[in-house]
């Protein structure tokens, strides 16, 4: 009788072991060592091994579903090749914190998790200062592809014309509702790549929101800190929708967004007082900065 008693109790106190086990290891694991940093849900020790995440391509990891902020993978042939953490945006590098399939003409606005060009549509350089003037790029006509009439010294004739009457011409016109088009037409940009946007392939003209989120951005509301922002928009200035006549060069920016804003369009213009979204009639000539698709 004694023996059944104390093999009884022998398995009664392994089996309070192994629950006060269970939960240490439920609170913390320990690999390498017994006594894991209290900080730790997970301490891994070792002066001759390391630690190895899972490793896959860039096409398996953008495949991955629903990835939870925070999943850890190391890219294979991503550049750069190295670990990759995913912000709620994008798949992120550790190493100079840009998403996985930014090439080298990109730019990643980390807060907005969008991805833009890194200069204006038709600028020679990324902005070295507010007033570069080789950053400054083409001035579009709103919802016009590229065909010329981007060009700072493209000729200007009167107008309005019927769509693919235009030619390669900067179309004036003085009379409501001020729109190069005879008919206006709302569908040639949109917040998806249409035919005519003039972005190059894999991005599209902004929304009246992407730009205003990069906006609420800036360190400081007006041209200053459109230029200190990731983006570094210069004050490119534009073309007047009744003369063609370049204005406000080196002092205000003004950047086409592809949301309508009933005959006017929306965009983003700056100074070195303010920075606001505004709309105006389609037949200026204003900058344009892509975004990724």
């Amino acid at each position: 009788m004694k023996t059944i008693k104390l093999n009884t109790m022998r398995k009664l106190l392994l089996f309070a072991a192994l629950i006060a086990v269970s939960f240490t290891t439920f609170a913390q694991v320990g690999i390498g060592t017994t006594t894991p940093d209290a900080s730790a849900a997970l301490d891994v020790t070792s002066t001759t091994q390391g630690f190895l995440p899972p490793r896959m391509t860039k096409v398996q990891l953008e495949a991955i579903a629903s990835p939870v902020e925070g999943l850890m993978v190391y890219c294979t042939d991503c550049v750069p090749k190295t670990l990759y953490v995913f912000d709620a945006f994008n798949f992120v590098s550790t190493s100079n914190n840009t998403p996985s399939g930014l090439s080298s003409t990109d730019v990643y606005s980390t807060t907005t998790g969008k991805t833009w060009m890194d200069r204006n549509l038709g600028a020679t350089q990324v902005a070295t200062s507010s007033t570069d003037a080789d950053s400054y790029g083409d001035l579009y006509q709103w919802g016009r592809n590229t065909d010329g009439h981007q060009i700072r010294t493209s000729t200007s004739v009167s107008g309005p014309v019927a769509s693919g009457d235009e030619g390669a011409n900067f179309i004036k016109n003085d009379t409501t509702p001020y729109d190069w088009l005879t008919v206006q037409d709302d569908t040639r940009w949109g917040a998806t790549k249409t035919a005519n946007d003039p972005c190059p392939t894999g991005f599209r003209v902004p929304t009246e929101s992407e730009l205003d989120a990069e906006r609420v951005l800036f360190a400081t509301n007006n041209a200053a800190g459109a230029f200190a922002s990731v983006l570094k928009l210069p004050v490119a200035g534009y073309r007047r929708y009744s003369t063609g006549v370049l204005t406000l060069v080196g002092s205000y920016g003004f950047y086409w967004s592809s949301t309508v804003s009933g005959t006017f369009a929306s965009y983003l213009n700056f100074g070195s007082s303010s920075a606001s979204m505004h709309s105006n009639p389609r037949a200026y000539g204003y900058t344009v900065r892509c975004i990724k698709e």
